[in-house]
């Protein structure tokens, strides 16, 4: 039994039986067997004393048995122990918030949220034990409903967090980008006790990424993420100069093995590897989502393996364990990473790739892929990793995906006469600037609709109220709900133009436009993510649809939108762009990359 010797258990043990063991002297004992990984003799001390004690503080007694119960994995036990604290101590807040993590671990969020709402509702912040309580319910609640994507009261509930507790970077982290998601604009809403410059140094490197153009303040906000969250004191486990394998090992990790814009991206390129001179490893947290594209992209890689059961270190030492020579994270700064597991320096070179559309300020990353377009090279200054340029375009394509049939414009609640621009961008992406711009090109159109992704129902009836606001009838407003892929591409053959936002652009979607032969109008920046549609346009020979301004770019809109003839040329130029460019060549992209992974590995 270690330090606490039997016999001193037994006394407890003994003492707990007869009622006589005072509750100073459990917490004592039990936390004691609790630091010698003696867990299961603390909730067994804890049960008895419970059933025997007439102690005024047996429900502080089962919440503590709850919470060595929830501990040991016994969720059941603990729900069981919290639920008894509760009954005979309604007012004891405690065991009530964490039953709503345990609910929550259990995958009921619904029961938690109740828990954590009624902490909040009957808690008094008068009592100032109460406050943090209080706090913890109300984060909780905006975390888990953000992550059921019900973000209008997800954010209700992190004000009231800032209301009691301003200086809390990671909620206004979360309020920031929940203000995106709905098109809340301004963005930055005054809230009590909280300055315009601690949002901004809240605000996420992919929040920052549609709020600004300077690709510094990027960089400083990709850093303020590794200051805060990311290990760099780690040991290095790779071999700083590669492992000699006759084929050169490649490793690609992501939480977006499934269908999502990235794998749409790169499942072909997994595919093209040169198998003579290359062995493909896949390293994966991502969902089983069932569908076709993931089952394309694991069929695609040599080795696949799943590591979201395995902790960043160990995570680390499977790869290291493989030998990669050259390990590629498509995750960046985005929603699942894992940079900790990188940080370890698994392989002796890490690249980052298409997942994060900006620097990821990581330290333990060597390159990121671009080309001359996206990152010129002064700019260079501002990524912590060196550019691995690319000759034609940093995008690659998947060539094989299929659109459906083409569908009426009745089908997808479009009028039958009449220009349709369409922008199906993440609604994050759009800003108050860009969008009165649209506005002018609507009013400018007569007749035409603005065809966007319906996101979610908030950021709709905001964009109404904004389209109002400037005089826009509403219902020029033509919302697409989403649909399957093929589906989803062959809406691009109804639409004429595809407006670009600004200052993050498309990505996956000016691809799927341009691979669809749609035409897209972009305004290119100074950033990464300004510059994206710019990258495509240039390697599709089209740099006329590249503007610099807005003004610019919404004379162009309006020229083409009255000029029939000009949209039917570029829908020309892109179809054979499709077959014979070097956008889509995705076997060209494949061999360039290749070559700069091999001339990367050569001796210095």
């Amino acid at each position: 039994m270690g330090a606490m010797g039997n016999e001193r258990y037994a006394t407890a043990v003994r003492l707990a039986w007869q009622g006589a063991l005072d509750f100073s002297a459990l917490l004592e004992t039990a936390s004691t067997l609790e630091k010698q990984q003696q867990a299961p003799l603390a909730a067994v001390l804890y049960q008895i004393w419970v059933n025997k004690t007439t102690s005024p503080y047996v429900h502080a007694g089962y919440f503590n048995l709850g919470a060595v119960l929830g501990n040991a994995g016994d969720l059941a036990g603990a729900e069981e122990a919290y639920r008894a604290a509760i009954k005979l101590a309604p007012n004891f807040f405690q065991p009530r918030v964490n039953l709503g993590s345990l609910l929550e671990r259990a995958g009921k969020p619904d029961q938690a949220i109740a828990e954590w709402r009624w902490v909040e509702q009957h808690a008094s912040l008068a009592v100032p034990d109460n406050r943090p309580l209080v706090l913890m319910a109300v984060n909780n609640m905006g975390r888990v409903l953000e992550i059921q994507k019900q973000f209008y009261e997800a954010l209700f509930y992190l004000s009231k967090s800032l209301a009691i507790e301003p200086d809390q970077d990671e909620v206004l982290h979360h309020w920031v980008y929940l203000r995106q998601k709905q098109c809340a604009w301004p963005i930055y809403a005054k809230v009590p006790r909280v300055s315009h410059a601690a949002m901004e140094r809240a605000t996420s490197a992919l929040a920052m990424i549609s709020i600004s153009d300077e690709p510094q303040a990027q960089l400083d906000a990709a850093k303020r993420y590794v200051a805060k969250k990311v290990i760099t004191d780690v040991p290095r486990l790779a071999k700083p100069k590669g492992y000699g394998h006759k084929k050169i090992r490649i490793g690609y990790c992501s939480s977006d093995f499934s269908l999502h814009p990235v794998s749409m991206l790169t499942v072909e390129m997994f595919e093209l590897h040169d198998r003579e001179h290359f062995e493909v490893y896949g390293y994966c947290w991502s969902p089983e989502d069932g569908s076709a594209l993931r089952s394309r992209v694991m069929a695609a890689m040599d080795h696949f393996t799943r590591i979201d059961t395995l902790s960043d270190l160990e995570a680390a030492q499977k790869i290291r364990a493989d030998e990669i020579d050259i390990l590629i994270d498509l995750q960046g700064q985005t929603a699942g990473a894992r940079a900790n597991m990188l940080a370890y320096r698994p392989a002796p070179l890490q690249i980052t790739y298409l997942g994060q559309p900006a620097t990821t300020g990581f330290p333990f990353i060597d390159y990121v892929i671009a080309d001359r377009f996206l990152v010129p090279e002064e700019s260079a200054q501002f990524y912590s990793e060196k550019p691995l340029y690319m000759p034609d375009v940093y995008q690659v394509s998947d060539r094989k995906r299929v659109a459906g049939p083409k569908p009426t414009r009745q089908s997808c609640g479009l009028p039958e006469t009449g220009f349709v621009f369409c922008s199906f961008n993440n609604n994050y992406k759009l800003t108050p600037d860009m969008f009165d711009v649209w506005m002018s090109i609507l009013r400018r159109v007569p007749g035409s609709v603005l065809w966007l992704l319906a996101d979610n129902q908030w950021a709709e009836d905001n964009l109404r109220l904004e389209a109002q606001a400037r005089g826009i009838d509403a219902s020029r407003l033509v919302f697409a709900g989403r649909v399957s892929p093929e589906n989803y591409l062959a809406r691009y053959l109804i639409a004429d133009l595809f407006l670009d936002s600004f200052p993050f652009n498309a990505g996956t979607t000016a691809n799927d436009a341009l691979f669809m032969a749609l035409p897209v109008l972009t305004c290119s920046g100074r950033s990464f993510a300004s510059r994206m549609a710019g990258a495509l346009l240039t390697a599709a020979a089209c740099p006329e649809l590249i503007t610099v301004d807005l003004a610019s770019y919404e004379e162009k809109a309006v020229g083409l939108a009255t000029d029939a003839a000009a949209i039917s040329e570029f829908k020309s130029r892109l179809a054979d762009v499709r077959t014979s460019g070097v956008l889509f060549d995705t076997p060209r992209f494949v061999r360039t990359l290749e070559s700069h992974m091999l001339a990367l590995l050569q001796p210095s």
